[in-house]
């Protein structure tokens, strides 16, 4: 039985194809249409997942949208009446759109499918709606690797709800808490995300990679006057500070005043303020997250915690409750967000519509390392890259292996493209960049001349999950890059009474361990475990690295430059090797060295990029 997942029409559209409840193939649409957070109706991600599993489209048994939209049109309208007269400006922006295609959604998913994949396949019999939580929440608890569970979700809105609990056993997933719109954490966060300069739905991955460089000073206001914090986590804000409900910004003129003037304006300076903000919204999620997460094991009696929803890429948070031990155990879904709906509304219509049991594993979860989007044969890169005109040398693969850790050990950058790509916002080491972590220099160098991105953003480590207890105060596994953990005392270097005074942006250029470029100002790191059994490749390589330098990890940032999505195919990685100042290139077995390329292509790629 194949049934096809979609979210859609609001962010990081996305689409899943499941087999008998195994996952075939997923991907977000954005990394076809080079659109970031593309909204669209998914065609190319449609197509590729039923090209992946090798069927005809009539072979698809059910097509699950990821929400019910008339019950979103029903918070968007109650929420109109509850605040009117305040809001008509945005009403009368909304509503239009909402008539014109968002009720029809139901007809415009059946146009859309038939144009991407067959017009003779009768749609409308196949179509199945999830709700918005529960898609998160199946999404977080049957590819897990837990026969039973308490899930929790967090995220901006769905439907009505903003929080969800439910309880996970076997094929059985029951909603017992909500906390509804327009309540939210996610919206909290992306209110300081919005005031201090970011972009919603986008930027709060930046707030918390800011939030280090700053004191929780407003944390303490924040929960005075934005929002009350029952004991159990269940929480209420206070609205008159917030114009999400019936205005076009997130925050209103109180909220300014509250904290000393207007939001800053996108690509100012950053100052301390901005930082203190984070910190202060940072410190107030990790403390809701963690009550919560109390909350659910003291009324559920579960020993084991799922995540999903927007709020669960929040890895700081996550490496506290597993750091609390609230939980012997925790998993969170590496597709977190919206494009991970399309995941969980395919697995509820496959288990809770359909009632088949899930499947389960003793070490590992269902999501083959995420590795599930498209890969390419060496035929189809060898023409491509031929196609750009690129150089390129064709290598075995120990020959790969030793040449690409040997140009790590050099402290070169690397465009590494392996298999399939990753579902999911974080690179995993199939569209990654990578580095040696062991340069002072190599986060600024990666920021500036690769990412062109700010530079206070930190990286990852990629470890050898056979290592990853030598070098980080963290035992088990971390495979999706989502949960940070400190640097080991005995790797940290201390710090001069002089450096530990500085402030701000200034600590950014003091090295903090013996691998500077993963570890972030407060020795903290975003681990990612690598596993011979998911990536092959990849641990060889990194296991190459370590015996030529001793140090089993890497850097590990996503293969793309700021404002695009991460790579797909060889012509997009080309590009992005070419347009920024990486040194290597892998594409499979084929390296490319930017010396050897055309000048006359750099400059051409060069002059793209500073056009977009």
């Amino acid at each position: 039985m194949y049934i096809l997942g979609i979210s859609a029409f609001y962010h990081d559209s996305a689409a899943c194809l499941i087999k008998d409840g195994v996952i075939v193939a997923a991907a977000q649409e954005e990394r076809f249409t080079r659109k970031k957070h593309d909204s669209s109706f998914p065609a190319n991600a449609v197509q590729y997942c039923i090209s992946a599993a090798g069927i005809d489209a009539a072979a698809v048994d059910h097509v699950v949208f990821y929400e019910k939209p008339f019950l979103k049109f029903e918070r968007l309208l109650e929420t109109y009446l509850a605040f009117a007269p305040r809001g008509f400006r945005s009403f009368c922006s909304a509503m239009p759109l909402w008539v014109k295609d968002k009720l029809f959604q139901k007809t415009t998913l059946i146009n859309e499918l038939s144009e991407a994949l067959s017009t003779e396949v009768n749609w409308e019999e196949k179509m199945l709606f999830s709700e918005h939580h529960l898609s998160h929440a199946a999404s977080a608890f049957y590819p897990s690797p837990f026969d039973s569970a308490a899930v929790l979700t967090l995220d901006g809105v769905g439907e009505w709800t903003t929080t969800s609990l439910a309880v996970g056993s076997g094929r059985d997933l029951t909603v017992i808490k909500e906390i509804h719109f327009p309540h939210s954490l996610g919206l909290l966060y992306s209110a300081f995300t919005y005031y201090t300069g970011f972009k919603v739905n986008s930027g709060e991955y930046k707030v918390m990679g800011l939030a280090p460089y700053g004191e929780p000073k407003y944390a303490g206001l924040i929960k005075d006057k934005l929002v009350s914090i029952s004991e159990d986590g269940s929480f209420h804000l206070d609205m008159s500070y917030f114009d999400y409900c019936t205005g076009l910004t997130m925050t209103n003129g109180k909220f300014a005043d509250l904290f000393g003037g207007p939001p800053r304006q996108s690509e100012s300076e950053l100052t301390q303020r901005e930082m203190d903000l984070a910190a202060s919204v940072q410190q107030v999620t990790e403390e809701i997250v963690l009550k919560l997460a109390k909350g659910i094991a003291k009324d559920t009696g579960e020993k084991n915690l799922c995540l999903a929803g927007g709020v669960a890429l929040n890895c700081v948070a996550n490496g506290i409750l597993l750091r609390e031990k609230v939980f012997d155990n925790i998993w969170v879904q590496p597709a977190a967000g919206d494009a991970g709906g399309a995941l969980g509304a395919a697995l509820a219509a496959y288990h809770i519509h359909l009632g088949n049991e899930p499947l389960r594993s003793e070490h590992r979860d269902q999501m083959h390392g995420a590795y599930l989007g498209p890969s390419f044969t060496g035929a189809e890169i060898e023409k491509a890259l031929t196609d750009c005109g690129a150089r390129f040398h064709t290598l075995g693969n120990d020959e790969l292996i030793e040449s690409v850790a040997g140009a790590l050990a050099d402290e070169k950058a690397v465009g590494w493209m392996q298999g399939r790509m990753e579902f999911g916002p974080r690179a995993l080491g199939g569209r990654s960049i990578i580095a040696d972590p062991r340069s002072p220099s190599m986060q600024k160098q990666l920021n500036l001349k690769v990412k062109y991105r700010e530079s206070f953003r930190p990286f990852a480590p990629s470890v050898l999950s056979e290592h990853v207890a030598d070098w980080f105060e963290h035992e088990g596994d971390s495979p999706y890059m989502l949960l940070v953990a400190d640097v080991k005392e005995e790797k940290r270097r201390a710090m001069t009474a002089e450096e530990d005074a500085l402030f701000g942006i200034d600590k950014l250029n003091v090295p903090r361990s013996s691998v500077p470029a993963i570890t972030h100002v407060d020795y903290s790191a975003r681990i990612q475990t690598v596993h011979a059994d998911t990536n092959p490749r990849y641990h060889a390589l990194i296991s190459r690295f370590n015996e030529l330098t001793g140090c089993p990890l890497v850097v590990n940032t996503s293969f793309n430059v700021r404002g695009e999505p991460i790579v797909c195919t060889p012509e997009d990685a080309f590009r992005c090797f070419m347009g920024t100042e990486l040194d290597v290139l892998v594409v499979e077995n084929y390296l490319l060295i930017k010396e050897e390329q055309d000048p006359a292509l750099k400059e051409n790629y060069e002059q793209r990029y500073e056009l977009d």
